[in-house]
């Protein structure tokens, strides 16, 4: 009988529910409401899931206090996505209580599961049902009701996992554009899948290991550098000092170059003593380089000294960020090189690669915040998916952060050409947000599953074009699809039709669409541009 998690049954099955996720990511993204190739919720969740592994891993001793706030944090950071975020935040409340809990019994999971409900419904403005927090939500219920008279972990696991699949069954009933789609929601099933992941671990059942290749590279090693990172605002030891120690004394043994590091980490940080007894490469960070310096050469002759003042640097250093610093700088979320540039050339500081396929991080957009030096930061997310992860690192930055809710590209361009560095950047924002809202947009792109969807009846690979009003075009061809969706999108004061092309339309491709479209409404002004973004042919906004 198991009644209780211990702190290495807890790190196994935080792996458990991570690894079983990952093994089933892609049919989570498949239960997506739109027929498209953009699913994401299980890449986002698993993410999510695998940057909260990470960060446990960190943790070497087996303390399910420092277990819990490391998966807390990790999960944090590496949140992408409404469903990453959305995980995250159900795992915070989850470990909250975990860390203040005496014994990790059925009772204390449920109530962990209550606050991670909580917590979870807190963090987004408006909750729907029928999605993820519908799931948690009922689950968490239950499990507070059968609690006290279900003791034994695999009894009471298995009873609120055979609840969890009965509310997931009903989601199609509570949400009608799931039901429409014929899915249940994609973010309860990933929540099972950890749920289940939990229970695999504590009755033994074998969790095959299957690579996860959504990481985005996030996973891969780091090699040894010589590098200073460390924070110049606080800096206890002000010298830099590199040499060499050259023509080692014969007396020299390789435990004297072991007691001259050790020394250097008395009198410094950083130390980096490498080599042999030919030759041995130092590094240290210290307040005495003569003291480096005499200890070097009891073990042989020093060569190529350089000795840097780090508080010199610093000062420089700050100086040239104040000189250069802006009143607000502008980060954007796209996918494609083409993008990119058309961004940069409206004057974005940072693009952050991402969108429809790939939800960037809250880590991801902290990380961006951080690299332009501006006192105050505007976020143009430009997915609905991406919102809710700019939205908290929003409230995790050291800077102002303002996030302009921009639901695509075309958006965010238009809410660019209104941008004006001589206002605030509130008042930036809600300018920017008008002119995002005037504009109409579209995509052309393709079924990815044969279904029935508002009054079209679709097969695989059938082109599709779709407006904020769903999908209004289908056909067989791009440019069939692409004028059926501009008539649906221009009225008699559309002046301007801009189309981004990408998913392998050609230069002369696109040239040719557009001549069509000019043929065909000659009162409108037709422009491309190469936008270089995956699985959509066209991005259309019309003005």
């Amino acid at each position: 009988m198991l009644n209780n998690i211990d702190a290495k049954l807890f790190r196994e099955m935080i792996a458990g529910g991570a690894q079983l996720l990952a093994n089933n990511r892609e049919a989570v993204d498949t239960l997506n409401v739109f027929p498209v190739p953009d699913g994401d919720t299980g890449t986002n969740m698993s993410l999510t899931m695998q940057a909260a592994l990470r960060e446990m891993q960190e943790v070497k001793e087996d303390d399910i206090i420092a277990l819990a706030k490391a998966v807390s944090k990790g999960s944090l950071k590496g949140a992408r996505g409404n469903s990453g975020v959305i995980l995250s935040q159900i795992l915070k409340g989850f470990c909250d209580v975990v860390i203040n809990a005496k014994d990790v019994n059925t009772k204390t999971f449920a109530a962990a599961l209550k606050r991670g409900t909580e917590i979870a419904y807190s963090a987004v403005t408006k909750p729907k049902e029928g999605t993820i927090l519908t799931v948690v939500r009922m689950t968490a219920e239950y499990s507070e009701s059968i609690a006290a008279k279900n003791g034994d972990y695999l009894v009471f696991m298995q009873l609120i996992l055979n609840k969890a699949e009965d509310v997931l069954r009903e989601t199609p009933e509570m949400l009608p554009v799931l039901k429409k789609a014929g899915v249940v929601d994609s973010g309860g099933k990933g929540l099972i899948y950890v749920i289940r992941g939990f229970y695999n671990v504590m009755a033994g059942i074998e969790i095959p290991l299957v690579s996860d290749e959504s990481s985005n590279g996030e996973e891969a090693s780091e090699g040894v550098q010589f590098a200073d990172i460390h924070d110049l605002d606080d800096i206890t030891f002000a010298y830099c000092t590199e040499f060499f120690v050259t023509n080692i004394f014969p007396k020299t043994t390789e435990s004297d170059i072991d007691k001259f590091r050790d020394a250097l980490c008395e009198i410094g940080d950083s130390a980096i003593v490498i080599g042999d007894l030919y030759l041995v490469k130092v590094h240290v960070h210290t307040n005495n380089p003569d003291q480096a310096l005499a200890l070097a050469l009891r073990l042989g002759e020093i060569d190529k000294i350089k000795i840097e003042n780090m508080l010199e640097q610093n000062r420089a250093l700050k100086e040239k960020l104040m000189a250069d610093r802006k009143s607000i700088g502008l980060i954007s979320v796209s996918g494609g090189a083409g993008l990119e540039a058309i961004f940069k050339d409206y004057g974005i500081d940072r693009v952050i690669e991402g969108g429809q396929t790939m939800n960037p991080s809250v880590k991801d957009f902290l990380g961006a915040i951080s690299s332009v030096n501006a006192e105050s930061i505007i976020i143009l997310p430009n997915n609905k998916n991406v919102i809710l992860a700019a939205e908290h690192s929003k409230d995790l930055a050291e800077k102002k952060v303002v996030v302009v809710p921009t639901t695509n590209v075309s958006e965010g361009l238009a809410a660019l050409v209104v941008f004006s560095p001589d206002i605030s950047a509130e008042e930036n924002a809600v300018a920017m947000l008008k002119a995002a809202k005037k504009i109409k947009s579209g995509q052309i792109t393709y079924a990815v599953r044969n279904t029935s969807i508002d009054g079209f009846k679709l097969k695989v690979d059938d082109i599709i074009g779709m407006t904020d009003r769903g999908i209004v075009a289908k056909d067989k061809t791009v440019v069939a699809v692409l004028k059926k969706t501009v008539e649906k999108l221009i009225n008699e004061n559309t002046e301007v039709v801009t189309l981004l092309y990408g998913n392998g339309i050609t230069d002369e491709a696109a040239a040719s669409d557009a001549e069509v479209l000019q043929a065909a409404f000659p009162s409108l002004e037709v422009s491309i541009a190469n936008g270089g973004q995956p699985h959509y042919y066209y991005f259309i906004s019309v003005e």
